[in-house]
């Protein structure tokens, strides 16, 4: 099993409460010593996430360095902390209900 949807709930106090984040994640061959791709469906304003919804797991500070103990649930928890971070937390975000394009995150992994 390489392909997989996570959810989100949006914090508490932030300006992600009440909302629910659809992401993807693809986990390659080389997982878990190397971290899995991690992409939002949902839109969101976050630091760590491009313009294509592609998290950079390096830039929240629980999962870098990658360690191959991490699991899909402690990315999840991950994220979720750093939008409730007091940086994050009210930072203006899309209108809800709005996504990113498609996109093949084990096309992404070939490269």
């Amino acid at each position: 099993m390489k392909d997989w949807n996570g959810t989100i709930l949006g914090p508490p106090h932030t300006v992600h409460e009440n909302r629910i984040y659809a992401l993807t994640l693809h986990c390659a061959a080389s997982y878990p010593d190397q971290p899995p791709l991690v992409k939002f469906e949902s839109k969101i304003q976050l630091p760590c996430v491009d313009s294509r919804g592609i998290v950079d797991l390096t830039r929240l500070p629980a999962l870098s360095p990658w360690k191959r103990e991490y699991g899909l649930e402690t990315v999840l928890v991950s994220i979720w902390r750093d939008m409730a971070s007091p940086v994050n937390k009210k930072t203006p975000q899309p209108a809800e209900g709005s996504e990113f394009p498609p996109l093949d995150l084990s096309s992404l992994a070939r490269r």
